[in-house]
């Protein structure tokens, strides 16, 4: 749900642009941000937001029947950019491109393929993002909604997304495809609107937020929390909560991957655990801190803290189907389901997956459960997706 910015033997992965390996850059196609309107929404905890506007993009061809449109639901820092450029000359394409594409996994010459940004979206500042979050302004009053803007669950998410396909005259979905907080959502759906979704492949996921989930969430918000210039989320017009942002996106980029990573990374910088600087003044820092410190900073200016907190809680929050009780909600799934969680997950662990797939299969439910590898952890789920890419092409043709 929470991948963040990292290094490895000269690739760059973002949580919003993930590092393209020379598979997915053989074949880069061009997509338009295209912008949508709700005039009035209505949350699932009943209170209502104006003029809600999101981002989407697509690529393939709708067909005429409308039936072969596969949603692509994305991870708790990443936006609506899942594959493609938006320009030639763009450093990275979305962080899926390695599967979404022309005779990819998910191929686009047979799937109409789209995503949207979602409410809340923690990169408020980019400006190829779209989204209605505090950080908006509440027509109302004309000022920034902060902490009155409603709290917003995965349930919302989704519901933006039916009220977005229903206007493009869409009414059953070929398939939905999500990774981390995206499998949050890609589940919701098969529980929300069971008659809407045949096939459903959630990536590095879960059924439910449990209590230790939870609990690492909330560790997330309190560096937002404790910082001066938060103001209980009032700072729009004032300086930014962004060192509380930085911390918290530290935690996040070392909560996404796992000790074989960053001890490797530490070897590449030179990380040693007497380094003078931090031996001769307790202000200074290891290398390796720095180095995490450095990503966050850099990946902050584009982001807002408020909208992060947010995004925590609507994980927190999560339970397929919201209503109480996950393993009943899921005894009304209609969809064949594919789990592929990564064995050395540290944030989304793989026994949440587990759990929701065992809750299936006690329903006579079509459900398949296979373990990413890689040494990057929650992030073999976006940086490492090609390896299951013969899985994902298989789940989606078959009927």
């Amino acid at each position: 749900m929470f991948l963040t910015q990292v290094f490895k033997k000269g690739l760059l992965a973002t949580l919003g642009l993930i590092m393209c390996t020379q598979a997915c850059a053989a074949s880069v196609q061009l997509v338009e941000k295209k912008r949508f309107e709700i005039e009035n929404f209505k949350t699932f905890g009943g209170k209502t937001i104006k003029q809600v506007q999101v981002g989407w993009e697509s690529y393939g061809t709708l067909n005429q029947a409308k039936d072969n449109v596969v949603l692509i639901t994305h991870y708790f820092s990443a936006t609506s950019h899942a594959a493609g450029k938006y320009h030639p000359d763009d450093a990275t394409p979305g962080y899926w491109n390695a599967i979404i594409g022309p005779g990819k996994a998910i191929d686009t010459d047979k799937y109409f393929v789209l995503s949207v940004d979602t409410l809340a979206n923690l990169n408020a500042y980019d400006p190829n993002v779209i989204t209605t979050g505090p950080a908006s302004i509440n027509p109302d009053t004309g000022k920034h909604y902060g902490l009155t803007f409603p709290v917003v669950t995965i349930r919302d998410f989704v519901n933006v997304q039916k009220t977005l396909l229903e206007s493009l005259g869409v009414t059953k979905l070929h398939a939905v495809v999500g990774g981390s907080m995206g499998s949050m959502q890609a589940l919701d759906w098969t529980t929300a609107y069971p008659e809407w979704v045949p096939r459903m492949i959630s990536v590095i996921g879960s059924g439910q937020s449990d209590a230790w989930t939870t609990a690492l969430l909330e560790k997330w918000a309190v560096p937002i929390q404790l910082d001066a210039n938060w103001k209980s989320g009032d700072y729009y017009n004032s300086t930014p909560p962004s060192q509380g942002l930085t911390a918290a996106l530290m935690f996040i980029t070392q909560d996404a991957l796992t000790p074989t990573f960053f001890n490797k990374t530490g070897e590449g910088i030179g990380y040693f655990a007497l380094e003078d600087a931090p031996l001769n003044d307790i202000r200074q820092q290891h290398s390796i801190v720095k180095w995490l410190k450095e990503r966050a900073q850099s990946r902050a200016k584009l982001m807002d803290a408020n909208h992060l907190l947010y995004l925590v809680r609507a994980s927190q929050l999560y339970m397929a189907g919201h209503s109480g009780d996950m393993k009943q909600a899921l005894s009304s799934v209609k969809a064949k389901t594919l789990f592929l969680p990564s064995f050395n997950d540290l944030l989304l662990m793989p026994y949440l997956a587990k759990d929701a797939a065992n809750s299936l299969e006690q329903h006579h439910k079509n459900t398949t459960y296979r373990e990413l590898t890689g040494d990057l952890g929650h992030l073999n789920g976006v940086v490492g997706i090609e390896q299951a890419a013969s899985d994902i092409s298989a789940f989606l043709a078959d009927k």
